[in-house]
């Protein structure tokens, strides 16, 4: 493990120098670029010290996922359908509800709609892949056609509809994640 790779980004991510890190800890700029540059290794306690000016602690600092995935493929894609309604969600991206947004892939058959979502703090957004939709939000409702996208606020009922005999297919962000 880099552990001095690992304090300057969390040095960098915190918007510190090294003047401004070693000023909290106690210590000199020039200990802090050798720590950083792996030249020396730090004592359990001034470890501590820097995490502690850092923002975290030792166990989150050791625990912290090594890579971040950041392409994913058709094996990563859970789909799930709802043939009452008529439609299947594919979420593109595995345990987005614990991001910021969501991304995921619903497939409307023809004449069905989404489940309807109550009102909640956020934002969505949709892109039209295939067919056209009608975009329910509150009374209101409004035609996205292929190629089209859309953007609003959740506070409203809302949901997705098929009105046509082909399918459609919408790619939906939501954020915070919702579905």
């Amino acid at each position: 493990m880099d552990i001095g790779e690992k304090i300057k980004r969390l040095r960098i991510l915190n918007e510190l120098t090294q003047d401004e890190l070693a000023q909290r800890c106690d210590l000199t700029k020039g200990f802090i670029s050798q720590i950083e540059r792996d030249l020396t290794s730090p004592s359990i306690a001034t470890l501590m010290d820097i995490l502690e000016a850092l923002g975290t602690d030792i166990k989150n600092f050791f625990n912290e996922e090594l890579e971040v995935k950041i392409v994913f493929t058709e094996e990563d894609i859970y789909s799930t359908e709802n043939e009452d309604l008529g439609y299947k969600i594919s979420w593109l991206i595995p345990n987005a509800q614990k991001n910021t947004m969501e991304p995921i892939l619903i497939t409307l058959n023809p004449n069905s709609t989404s489940n309807i979502e109550s009102p909640h703090k956020g934002e969505e957004f949709g892109y039209v892949l295939k067919g056209t939709i009608n975009l329910c939000i509150g009374k209101q409702k409004y035609k996205v056609k292929k190629g089209e996208s859309f953007s609003f606020k959740s506070s409203k009922i809302h949901y997705l509809e098929n009105a046509t005999n082909k399918p459609a297919e919408v790619l939906w962000v939501a954020s915070p994640p919702s579905f």
